[in-house]
């Protein structure tokens, strides 16, 4: 089980927008927005669940859960490893796309 915490913590941790966060996931935006916006533990289609976690899982977010060992109490998320910042996974970017916040303008 991942709670809605869960998931905005890993996103952030991720350093992803939701929009990132959905496609690296393979899910819609609105599916991403739905659940981080329910109460308590996420609830969806298996399938979806499934995806969100193994990305997770592959972007090397561990998931803790109530009662995992740890030296804190209730659930969170931590790296499994330090692993350097380029060598996380990030979503695809559209091809002719320019970098968010940037212009294709030169100066």
């Amino acid at each position: 089980m991942i709670t809605s915490g869960q998931m905005r913590a890993a996103r952030a941790l991720l350093g992803l927008d939701q929009r990132q966060f959905a496609d690296l996931c393979s899910v819609s935006l609105p599916t991403i927005q739905r659940m981080e916006s329910s109460d308590g533990t996420v609830r969806g289609m298996i399938d979806t669940l499934v995806k969100v976690v193994g990305a997770l899982d592959r972007a090397g977010v561990e998931l803790i859960s109530d009662f995992a060992q740890s030296s804190g109490v209730g659930r969170g998320v931590r790296l499994k490893e330090v692993v350097a910042h380029g060598d996380r996974l990030k979503p695809a970017k559209p091809a002719g796309q320019p970098a968010r916040g940037r212009s294709n303008n030169a100066a």
